[in-house]
């Protein structure tokens, strides 16, 4: 709360005053205000701007106070350095945390659902500045974005089939009412790369600008080769966002040349359908993801990807086809020791796990 003063000198009291970006101590993310204008960004370059449990509180916090302060009509989201604008959550830290307590992952979908609503209820245009690669729930943040600016060598996609989960926590809502069904069905199963130009023809972004140089001058449309080499910093190629960057400055600067109050209620109505598909499915997706924890698919993804190999999906599959158990590491909780009684033993198991008598 603050008090400020009216043109009479009359003291006033606001609850919702504008702070200075200063104020709030973050440690993942960085939170700038100026010129009308806030830029959020995921600051985790080392984890290629993957949020995780403690990104996801900052992440809300700062997109709740650009909401409410009045010296801000637009926001910007974006991630740090040139490699990734965000690659969704940090799957480390679900194989770390998540798959030995599978509860506190409902506790998690709480925090990331918190986090997309307050990009959708921001009552203010948000602009996804896609600086690198947006993929998983990066995909998914950048869908609950109302514009987006890409980059040349940056993609798109989605991951959930490769790595044990599901993506929907924006992606199997979002991307039909984006895309059309075949199109979202081709990146929610297939989980391929949608590159920049794909991107765009395909309506996920806004604007596409270009990124790559070769000895200092810009490379329109470039291809996939000259896009290799400036991620490599080879034979003088290099990457170089200043031209995103006027893109994106470009559309802020028509944006706050509109009415505030009229621009709020058009993301409002906007919003429709994305609220409905959004609203009608979450709480579903959160209890079945937390419960899905409990079963070997993320298990197998998410340590595969800790351990740089790839998921053994054909294990799984000629598990359940011969009869066993795809969704137990040692199988079902179904024998019972004849020696002292411990029930509840995986079907896979030769000796007890108590008393360690053969079974």
């Amino acid at each position: 709360m603050s008090i400020t003063k009216t043109s009479k000198g009359e003291a006033q009291v606001g609850y919702f005053e504008s702070r200075p970006a200063s104020d709030f101590y973050f440690k993942e993310i960085l939170y700038e205000k100026k010129d009308f204008k806030a830029t959020i960004t995921i600051n985790r370059p080392f984890n290629y701007n993957a949020y995780s449990t403690t990104a996801l509180r900052e992440l809300a916090t700062a997109f709740e106070d650009a909401a409410f302060d009045d010296a801000v009509g637009v926001i910007i989201y974006t991630g740090a350095g040139d490699r990734a604008f965000c690659t969704g959550g940090d799957v480390k830290e679900y194989e770390r945390e998540y798959t030995a307590r599978p509860r506190d992952y409902w506790k998690y979908m709480g925090l990331f659902s918190r986090y997309l609503e307050s990009i959708m209820n921001a009552g203010k245009p948000v602009i996804a500045r896609i600086n690198g690669m947006a993929v998983g729930g990066g995909n998914e943040s950048q869908l609950a974005c109302d514009l987006a600016v890409m980059a040349e060598h940056a993609y798109l996609g989605q991951v959930g089939t490769n790595v044990g989960s599901v993506a929907c926590g924006g992606a199997t809502q979002w991307l039909p009412i984006t895309v059309g069904d075949r199109r979202a069905r081709e990146m929610l199963l297939l989980n391929e790369r949608i590159p920049a130009s794909q991107a765009l023809e395909w309506g996920l972004v806004n604007r596409v600008a270009p990124s790559i140089t070769c000895n200092g001058v810009f490379i329109e449309k470039a291809s996939k080769e000259q896009i290799d080499k400036a991620m490599s910093g080879s034979d003088g190629y290099a990457i170089d966002l200043s031209r995103l960057d006027q893109e994106v400055e470009a559309m802020c600067q028509k944006l706050l040349l509109k009415f505030s109050e009229c621009s709020r209620y058009t993301k409002q109505q906007v919003n429709f359908f994305k609220d409905f598909a959004w609203y009608q499915t979450i709480g579903h997706a959160r209890d079945w993801l937390s419960t899905h924890y409990t079963s070997l698919e993320p298990l197998e993804g998410m340590r595969a990807f800790v351990e740089k190999r790839k998921p053994d999906y054909m294990g799984l599959r000629q598990r359940a086809a011969t009869g066993g158990s795809s969704e137990f590491m040692w199988g079902a909780y179904k024998q019972e020791c004849p020696s002292c009684k411990a029930a509840g033993i995986p079907e896979d198991f030769e000796f007890c796990g108590k008393c360690g008598k053969k079974l």
